[in-house]
C-alpha cells in the first residue's frame, strides 16, 4: 500500500463531491481553512478513542444523535441546547437501564454535507442540481443558489465554532445537572402534562440517581458533574476535511480536527475510494455505514485498510438495513467479522433504511419501523453471542412532525404541520426520549 499523505485522496476515485466552477476560489478557501485553529483537539480525540475501546468491550454504550443536515438559517443557541438536553435525557435513561456509561456524540458542528441519490431535481419543469447540504449549496430552488460555492465552507467553520462553544458551555452549566431530571420533560412538544407512565418513569430515574449518588456509583451522573459531548459527521466534503486536518508536532500523527469522530457513508465506502483513503490516515475513530449492499469480504478488506492493527475502538460499523431486512443481512456480517477476529463496535442506524413517503408525498419514517429495527439488532446480536454497542439517530430537540407514530401520535394528516427538515425526516424530542425508553428496556431484557 502506498504511503499516506494528507492529500493522497486526490489520486483516488471520489463520489458525491461537488464540481466547483471556480477552482482558484476553492484553493483560496482551502488555504484560509488551513490557517484556522482546529475545531477539536488531539487530546479530545485520544480520550474518545479510549472511551470507545470500552464500548467495543461491552462496558459502555455509544449514543450518536442529531440533525440529518445542519442548517445555516435555523441555527440558534436554543436549538442546540434543546437537542443537547434531549440527548442527555436519552443517555441517562440508557445508563439507568443498562448500568453502563453512555458516550454522548452529536451529529453537529459539522454535519453540513449530504450525498444525494440523484444529481439533479426537477420542479415545474425546471431542473437544477440537487441540494447537497449548506456547506455546498443552498436549499433555495433557484439556479444561482444551487451552484456549489466554496465560500460556504467558511460559514460552516464559523457555525461549527459557535456550536462547539454552546456545547461546551452547556456541558458545565446547570442545564446538565441530573438533579433536575423531574423537570426535563417540561416544555416538550405536547406541553407540561405527563402521563402516569411518564411520571412513574421520571420518578424511577430520580430514585435510581439518588441511590447511585449516595454510593458514589456512576460519577458522571452525580449532582453538578460536567457532561462530555463529542461531535461526529460524515467526512463527505474532502476539501474541507483535508483543510482542517492537523499533524501533531510531537507525535507526527495526523488528526481530522473538524470532528472527534468521522464516518464513511454507504455510498462512499468502496475499497479504493478517496474517502477511505483520507480516513485511513487520520487518527480519529472511524465509522463505516453498512447497508444491504455491504458484502462481508469487501468489509474485511476495508478493515484491513482502515484498521490494520485491529485496534479496539477504532472502527464502528453503523448498520442500516431497514426493519424487515435486519435478519437477512446482519447475521452474515457478524459471523464473518467474528470468524476473522476483527474488533469492531456494532451500532444500529434505524433511520436510513426505513425512509418512505407519506400519502402527501413527504419523506417520512414510521416510528414503529425504527423501534423494530433496533429490536431486531439487539435480538440478532444476542443470538450470535455479540452485543449491540450503540445507536445512531437523526433527531432534533425541536417540536417537528416529520416521523409518523409514537405516543406523540403524529399521523399522515398532521405530518405537514411542522415539517422543517432540510433533507431527511427526524425524530422529535418526545419520540427520541420514547425510543430511548423502549431501547433501554429491550437492552435490559436481553442482557
Amino acid at each position: 500500500m502506498k504511503q499516506w499523505e494528507i492529500n493522497s485522496w486526490r489520486n483516488h476515485p471520489a463520489k458525491h463531491l461537488p464540481d466547483y466552477p471556480d477552482i482558484s476560489r476553492l484553493e483560496k478557501v482551502e488555504k484560509t481553512l488551513r490557517e484556522f485553529p482546529a475545531l477539536v483537539s488531539e487530546d479530545e480525540i485520544c480520550l474518545l478513542k479510549t472511551l470507545l475501546k470500552d464500548v467495543a468491550e461491552g462496558k459502555s454504550f455509544l449514543l450518536q444523535c442529531g440533525d440529518c443536515a445542519e442548517s445555516y438559517l435555523e441555527f440558534s443557541t436554543s436549538t442546540i441546547i434543546d437537542t443537547l438536553r434531549v440527548i442527555l435525557q436519552m443517555a441517562v435513561i440508557l445508563t439507568i437501564n443498562t448500568n453502563m456509561q453512555v458516550i454522548k456524540m452529536g451529529r453537529m458542528a459539522g454535519q453540513f454535507a449530504k450525498p444525494r441519490s440523484s444529481a439533479t431535481e426537477t420542479h415545474n419543469d425546471l431542473e437544477l442540481p440537487s441540494y447537497k447540504g449548506d456547506i455546498i449549496n443552498d436549499i433555495s430552488f433557484l439556479p444561482g443558489m444551487r451552484i456549489p460555492n466554496p465560500d460556504r465552507m467558511l460559514k460552516a467553520y464559523e457555525q461549527a465554532v459557535s456550536t462547539l462553544n454552546i456545547t461546551r458551555n452547556f456541558s458545565v452549566s446547570g442545564y446538565a445537572d441530573f438533579s433536575d431530571v423531574k423537570f426535563w420533560n417540561k416544555n416538550l412538544l405536547y406541553g407540561n402534562s405527563q402521563t402516569k407512565q411518564e411520571t412513574n418513569i421520571t420518578n424511577s430515574i430520580q430514585e435510581s440517581l439518588n441511590i447511585m449518588e449516595g454510593i458514589g456509583k456512576h460519577r458522571h451522573l452525580q449532582r453538578g458533574a460536567s457532561v462530555d459531548y463529542y461531535t461526529c459527521h460524515d467526512a463527505l466534503l474532502l476539501p474541507y476535511e483535508e483543510a482542517l486536518a492537523r499533524t501533531s508536532p510531537t507525535s507526527g500523527k495526523t488528526y481530522g480536527t473538524s470532528a472527534h469522530f468521522l464516518w464513511i457513508g454507504d455510498r462512499t465506502r468502496f475499497e479504493d475510494s478517496a474517502h477511505v483513503e483520507f480516513c485511513r490516515g487520520v487518527e480519529n475513530p472511524i465509522g463505516i455505514k453498512c447497508g444491504p449492499s455491504t458484502k462481508s469480504d469487501e468489509l474485511i478488506q476495508l478493515l484491513d485498510i482502515l484498521n490494520p492493527n485491529n485496534t479496539a475502538g477504532r472502527i464502528t460499523l453503523i448498520a442500516r438495513f431497514g426493519y424487515n431486512k435486519v435478519r437477512i443481512f446482519l447475521p452474515k456480517l457478524i459471523r464473518h467479522i467474528e470468524q476473522e477476529g476483527r474488533i469492531v463496535i456494532w451500532s444500529c442506524d434505524p433511520m436510513h433504511g426505513n425512509t418512505t413517503k407519506s400519502s402527501t408525498g413527504l419523506k417520512t419514517r414510521l416510528f414503529d419501523h425504527i423501534v423494530n429495527e433496533v429490536r431486531h439488532h439487539i435480538h440478532v446480536h444476542k443470538e450470535e453471542g455479540t452485543h449491540l454497542g450503540g445507536i445512531h439517530l437523526e433527531m432534533t430537540g425541536q417540536n417537528v412532525t416529520e416521523c409518523i407514530g409514537g405516543r406523540a401520535d403524529i399521523s399522515e394528516k398532521t405530518i405537514s404541520e411542522r415539517y422543517r427538515t432540510h433533507c431527511d425526516p427526524r425524530l422529535n424530542a418526545n419520540q427520541a426520549v420514547e425510543l430511548a425508553l423502549l431501547v433501554a428496556n429491550e437492552l435490559k431484557l436481553n442482557s
